[in-house]
């Protein structure tokens, strides 16, 4: 699975919590995910959503999205038109999450990657390619039974569409 984005990255780099992504105020007014992308990081830089195109990259630091264990973080990333985010480590909790509802992550050493930077990221090999700089990261790849949630959308249509998981088989 090849994404090709570009890189946004926020004004603060590490320890992102999930209120930052979506503020708590939002959290429980609106259902519509959709309109849960509109007030992303809204906290942080009040504009972010609106500079969000759909493909971009997030780009961050360590411990992304700790904080609330609650999918709408990652759902109103995903809704927003984010197609990855790439970071040095990531909160456990948000780390499942957002392979829940289908947006991919990977984890690597992120210094180098500016914001705009256009990004062509390969998500079986783990493979990170700055197109704008000309820098190389390596990530480690995806797991194979992770790849298959993601290409179905999220968990519920990997189980909508094969019933079960299988954790030791390719899909």
């Amino acid at each position: 699975m090849l994404i090709k984005g570009r890189a946004l990255r926020l004004k603060i780099d590490d320890n992102i919590n999930t209120d930052y992504i979506i503020s708590g105020r939002y959290k429980f007014r609106i259902q519509d995910p959709g309109e849960l992308g509109n007030h992303i990081f809204e906290d942080i830089d009040p504009q972010f959503a609106s500079k969000v195109k759909e493909g971009d990259i997030i780009v961050a630091g360590k411990n992304f999205g700790m904080g609330s264990s609650r999918e709408q973080a990652p759902l109103a990333l995903k809704s927003a038109g984010i197609s990855l985010i790439i970071a040095q480590s990531f909160a456990r909790i948000f780390y499942r999450n957002a392979f829940n509802v289908g947006l991919p992550l990977l984890q690597c050493e992120t210094t180098g990657i500016k914001d705009l930077d256009y990004l062509e990221v390969n998500l079986k090999s783990g493979d990170i390619k700055d197109i704008t700089s000309g820098i190389e990261k390596k990530a480690e790849p995806i797991p194979d039974f992770i790849a298959g949630i993601l290409e179905a959308g999220g968990i519920i249509e990997y189980l909508k569409k094969y019933g079960r998981l299988n954790l030791d088989e390719k899909t």
